[in-house]
C-alpha cells in the first residue's frame, strides 16, 4: 500500500500519464475517428480523477495546513485543472468534428461553412494542457526535495 503522507509516487505517476497523452495527441493521425478522440477524452479525464484524488488526500492530511501544505495543495489543484482543461478542449474537438461533418453532410452546393477553430486547434490547446503537468509536478519536486517527482 502506498505511503499517503507521500505523494511522489502518484505524482510519478500523473507526470508519465500525461507525457503518454501528450505524445498521443502529438501522433494523432489527420483523419482521426470520433473513437480515438473519445479514449483520449477518457484519459484526460482519468488523469484529472488521479489529480482530484490526491489533492483530497492530501487536504485530509492537513487538518490545519502550512503554508507549505497550501502551496502543495494549490499545485496539485493546477494539474486536475490542466487535465480537466486538456478533456474539455478534447471534448470540443470532437463535437467540432461532428458538427463540420453534420454540416457538410447536410450542404446542398459544394461550399460548405465550417465552425473554427478547427478540431485539430482544439487538439493542439489540449497538448500543450497537458505539457503543463510535468512541469507542475518538477514544481512539487523542487518544493518538496524529500518526495521528488520523477
Amino acid at each position: 500500500m502506498p505511503d499517503p503522507t507521500n505523494p511522489a509516487p502518484v505524482l510519478a505517476r500523473i507526470s508519465s500519464d500525461a507525457s503518454c497523452l501528450h505524445q498521443a495527441l502529438r501522433a494523432l493521425p489527420a483523419e482521426r475517428g470520433a473513437s480515438t478522440l473519445a479514449a483520449r477524452i477518457t484519459d484526460a479525464q482519468d488523469l484529472a480523477g488521479t489529480a482530484l484524488r490526491l489533492f483530497l488526500t492530501l487536504s485530509r492530511q492537513a487538518s490545519r495546513p502550512s503554508p507549505t501544505d497550501l502551496l502543495l495543495l494549490h499545485q496539485v489543484a493546477q494539474i486536475a485543472k490542466a487535465a480537466q482543461d486538456a478533456a474539455a478542449e478534447l471534448t470540443a474537438a470532437l463535437a467540432r468534428a461532428v458538427e463540420n461533418q453534420r454540416r457538410q453532410a447536410a450542404a446542398t452546393s459544394r461550399r460548405v461553412v465550417l465552425i473554427g477553430p478547427t478540431p485539430p486547434q482544439f487538439i493542439e490547446s489540449a497538448a500543450d494542457l497537458l505539457d503543463r503537468i510535468p512541469a507542475l509536478c518538477d514544481a512539487i519536486s523542487r518544493d518538496r526535495p524529500e518526495s521528488p517527482c520523477q
